[in-house]
């Protein structure tokens, strides 16, 4: 039985070949009629597009006259003064904030958005310090916390 499923697949094999052989053969034929068609009428000449040098200066003569004009830029002074004649009716140069102009730091956004979350743990922060400051008070005796008093409320005298 394995043989013979093997056969019929080999013969499969060979039919699916020689359909493939055919249709590639119908393509070539199909090709070749175009091409002869197209290549009857000689008269039709295939022009190629000229080049056109705009930064490159060509060495041989005959591309010489392909070669584009260099392209001057453009008056500016003229734009800038109308520019700047239209701008005096509507900004006034002195109401103008010199800070507004400058640049701002890369992590500005960083520090506006962060600004909000520190002020509150610095809030938590001095809470936990005064906190801990009254826990030492508590457990230290009376007569240090009246020694530190006198000691901060004493003059330094230098000898």
């Amino acid at each position: 039985m394995v043989i013979m499923d093997t056969g019929e697949s080999l013969g499969s094999l060979e039919e699916q070949a020689l359909k493939r052989k055919e249709r590639l053969k119908n393509l070539k034929r199909k090709n070749q009629s175009s091409e002869n068609v197209s290549s009857d009428p000689p008269t039709e000449k295939m022009s190629l597009p000229k080049p056109k040098f705009r930064s490159y200066r060509p060495q041989d003569e005959s591309l010489l006259e392909a070669k584009l004009e260099d392209a001057l830029p453009p008056a500016v002074e003229d734009e800038v003064k109308d520019l700047l004649e239209a701008g005096k009716e509507k900004v006034v140069l002195q109401d103008l904030d010199i800070s507004s102009l400058a640049p701002r730091k890369p992590d500005w956004d960083l520090k506006r958005d962060v600004a909000k979350k520190l002020e509150k743990l610095e809030r938590r922060t001095q809470k936990a310090i005064a906190e801990l400051i009254w826990e030492r008070l508590k457990q230290g005796k009376d007569d240090n916390l009246g020694a530190m008093i006198t000691m901060t409320d004493k003059p330094a005298v230098d000898d």
